[in-house]
């Protein structure tokens, strides 16, 4: 081994023996608590929520660079998303609000700002699927009311707006959703405006003015399936049910300072003035929104619409 990677017997025997120091004996205690973490959650922390939930737990204060570096000598890493590619077939009669939300996608306080979509699970060696509705606060991100069926229809969105309600009887929140029958319907118009909220809508094919939400469905199948096993549709309504709670209750998120949905929401709602909670700024993001504003400065100077809105 020492003739292949180019060093003497007798510096590899002096490395050996050598005190090992305080600095990486820190470190296997970490990487050791590092692997439990990732059995604990089957494997769905990355660095940044690792090392969230090692200081809340440990009570330290590690910063993320080191956990990163730990984590790779150990070859821990966490699931990741498989990118998906979909498209909407745009029809002009479904469009009943517009897009008010326009991608704000922070509020000051809770029950300021709703979102809700339905998303289906297929069920382990069964033909059927079960969906799930939510509405999520963008204040918190918490999932304010949910409700699981086998039929995706408007009853579907009634219970979880009943749930919702009942858990927020004041609430009169901006509502947004994509055009989905079950949003667009008379019916379920007239609950929201009884309640005093008023609609949103995304705009034809734009997923993003929704983003907050279809985040929400790529987290729960990608950590629930890890975190719970389930085989038909008795299980796979359990699994939902215990993911929800851990994502309320125990997942820690970095942007409300290593604190839970609902811990955030509990603290909001007694107090009168709300922490608020911005969310971080991308930095290509907005390097990229400069790009435009100069290529349109540049190229654009007839005033017709402008290059980003033709690119998004």
């Amino acid at each position: 081994m020492c003739l292949k990677l180019g060093i003497s017997r007798a510096a590899y025997y002096k490395w050996l023996k050598r005190p090992i120091p305080a600095k990486e004996l820190e470190d296997i205690e970490i990487a050791e608590k590092i692997r439990k973490l990732h059995k604990r959650y089957s494997g769905i922390l990355g660095y940044r929520r690792m090392t969230i939930w090692l200081n809340r737990e440990e009570g330290t204060g590690y910063k993320p660079k080191r956990i990163r570096r730990i984590m790779g000598i150990i070859d821990v890493h966490s699931s990741i998303r498989r990118v998906r590619n979909c498209c909407t077939i745009s029809n002009k009669k479904d469009q009943k609000a517009d897009n008010l939300l326009g991608r704000d996608f922070e509020a000051s306080a809770p029950n300021e700002k709703w979102t809700t979509d339905v998303t289906e699970f297929k069920i382990h060696g069964e033909k059927g699927k079960l969906y799930l509705s939510a509405f999520m606060d963008l204040y918190d991100r918490s999932i304010v009311g949910w409700a699981v069926s086998e039929h995706n229809d408007n009853n579907l969105v009634f219970e979880t707006f009943r749930n919702a309600i009942a858990a927020n009887p004041d609430a009169a929140p901006l509502f947004h959703s994509d055009r989905g029958f079950q949003y667009t319907s008379p019916a379920f118009r007239k609950m929201l405006t009884d309640q005093g909220m008023v609609q949103s809508m995304s705009r034809v094919a734009c997923c993003l003015d929704n983003g907050p939400q279809e985040a929400l469905w790529g987290i729960i199948k990608t950590e629930m399936l890890k975190l719970f096993d389930y085989h038909d549709k008795a299980s796979l309504i359990e699994a939902i049910g215990k993911y929800i709670h851990f994502y309320d209750n125990e997942r820690y998120q970095e942007r409300f300072a290593c604190k839970t949905p609902l811990e955030v929401r509990r603290e909001a709602l007694t107090t009168k003035e709300p922490i608020l909670y911005p969310i971080p700024i991308n930095r290509r993001i907005e390097k990229y929104k400069q790009y435009l504003a100069d290529l349109n400065a540049s190229k654009n100077p007839t005033g017709s619409a402008p290059i980003g809105q033709v690119l998004l």
